[in-house]
This record gives C-alpha cells, structure tokens and sequence, in this order.
C-alpha cells in the first residue's frame, strides 16, 4: 500500500490506506482568530505556544503552521509572512517534536517554511491554477515533500465533483512531470458546508473513493467545513469523521483539542482494523474518562501524556505471553 510519509527531525507520521487516520492540528492559524493575529503581528507568540502543546497532548500527529496575518501596518503578505512563517516555525519545532504542515497562499512563505523545517514537512498547498503549479511543484520536487493538492482551479471552485476529481488528476499529471510521485499528493476534495448543499457530504464520499481507486492517492480536508452555519457544529463533525475514514479519506485538517471529534477519530481508527489490540482507543477512553470531575480534555490528555512519558510510554492493554 502506498503511504504518504511525513517526518520532523526525530518523529514520522504516516498518511495511509492501512494506517491510523492522521490527525493534522489546525489551530496555529490566524484565519479567523482576531486575537491570535494581533498578538502575531506585535511578536507575542504566547498562543502559539498554547495551541502547539495542547494539540500534540490532545493527539495531532502533525501541526499545521499558517502565519496568514494581514498586518495594518503592512498590509502586503508577500513581504510580511515570510518572515513571520520562519518565526512560527522555528518556535514550533522548539517546543514539539511531531512533523509540521506548512501551510499558506504566498509562495515566498511556503520556500521560507521549507528553508527552516527540519524532517520532511507537508507543503499546503498547491492547487489546479496554471501560476500555482508552475510556482509550487519545483518548491516540492526541490525540497522532496509531499503537498496538499486543493481541486480548484482557474475557474474557481466547482460544485460539481466531477470537475473536481479532474481538477485533481490534472495536478497529479502535472506534478509527474516534475518526478513527484502519486503518493506524495494528499488530495483535498473540498469539503462543502452540507448546510449549503445537501449532498455534499455524499459528494466527498464519492469522490474520496474515487481518488483512491482511479489515482491511488491519499485524501484530506478541512474537516469543520462540512458543518460551517450550522448548530451543534460538534455534532455534525463527530459524524462526519468516521463517513469519511469509511469511505478512504486518510487524514483532516482538524482540531484535535475537541474530544468528541477525536473519540469518534479513534473509534473509526479500531473499526477499520487500524489500532492494533484496541490501544489507542482504551488510552484515549482513560483520558475522557478523566474530564468527568471537570477537567478540560486538554489538560487530561497533557496529564495523560506525562504518566506514559514518566512510565517510558506504555499503555493500552497488554498481550499475554503463551
């Protein structure tokens, strides 16, 4: 089976069809986040911090790192996150030791990111649009990394999924042309907000099938996308997430410090037959089972995550010797 492989300098996380679904963190991004911009842009890093510790402690095996800020005083990003990126990044790598996604729109940021990345990152992202492909794919066959693969293209984003597949093998052609191999493309299908369109979950579905079976590629999105305008966001995205692991998506952009999204990751992962002796599903079961006096998940899981750290990482259930 073909694996998308994703390292730090000590660390590897593996996108695969026979691997545990990948949980990429997405909250180190501005996007969004009017707090987290400000802070970003006068050099307080304080959040940062927060959001990287919590979210490995929560169980992201990669971080997504976008310094997509707007600056009032500069307002021009081609000049301004570059440098923020290699800031972000050299402080993320600090503190934590999983891989990192690099994540941003101005070509600059994603070369700078790729300069001071230590491992072999994710690049995100590059898409169907003629000056996106000719800008990003020399950055991943210079650099060896896998990307993010979004099917959109010169036309914008189409509702129809069948656009959107050939959107993706047309950037799965393309990148052959540089010698990047299929399995270093991450497709992401674009995940609608279902309150907007009814069958885009369905649509997702098929075409995460269909890329696996036509192009033999792995699969990702933004996972809270699906519910965006609705209530019970929660809700909506903890049954989201095992449809689409059913179905061959490998991994999602989401936020691993929502316990009920990441109990429904791991009860995919152990129906799939991808947690071995059910492991990870009876650690994270503990961990859940801790917040019950109150206690945030985050801050049971960084309980959690320092026992098996003091305990030399043993967990889940042993086997017995015969």
């Amino acid at each position: 089976m073909v694996r998308t492989v994703i390292e730090s300098k000590t660390k590897t996380a593996v996108i695969g069809f026979d691997a545990p679904f990948c949980v990429i963190g997405e909250r180190i991004n501005p996007t969004g986040r009017k707090k987290l911009a400000a802070e970003l842009e006068a050099g307080d890093f304080s959040t940062v911090e927060k959001d990287a510790l919590e979210q490995v402690a929560c169980g992201a095996m990669v971080l997504d790192v976008n310094a997509g800020v707007v600056y009032n005083s500069n307002p021009n990003p081609n000049e301004t996150e570059p440098p923020l990126m290699r800031q972000v990044l050299e402080l993320v790598q600090r503190l934590v030791d999983v891989p990192l996604c690099i994540d941003s729109s101005v070509p600059a940021a994603l070369e700078e990111g790729l300069r001071v990345a230590e491992g072999r990152p994710l690049l995100n992202s590059v898409t169907g649009e003629e000056e996106r492909l000719e800008a990003i794919l020399p950055l991943v066959k210079k650099y060896n990394v896998p990307v993010v693969a979004i099917s959109n293209d010169d036309t914008g984003i189409s509702e129809d999924p069948d656009v959107r597949f050939s959107v993706a093998k047309k950037i799965v052609e393309r990148a052959a042309d540089f010698g990047i191999p299929a399995h270093d493309i991450v497709v992401d299908p674009l995940m609608m907000p279902v309150g907007a369109m009814a069958t885009a979950g369905l649509q997702v579905f098929a075409l995460v099938r269909k890329l696996r079976e036509a192009l033999g590629v792995h699969t990702t999105c933004g996972a809270s996308h699906v519910s965006f305008g609705l209530p019970n966001r929660l809700g909506i995205n903890a049954a989201f997430l095992p449809m689409a692991i059913q179905a061959g998506m490998t991994s999602a952009i989401m936020n691993p410090t929502r316990a009920v999204e990441m109990e429904a990751v791991a009860a995919a992962n152990m129906l799939m037959d991808n947690d071995p002796n059910g492991g990870a599903w009876i650690g994270l079961s503990r961990v859940i089972d801790a917040t019950k006096d109150g206690t945030s998940f985050a801050d049971a899981a960084r309980t959690a995550a320092s026992a098996a750290s003091a305990g030399g990482g043993r967990g889940g259930r042993r086997r017995r010797r015969g």
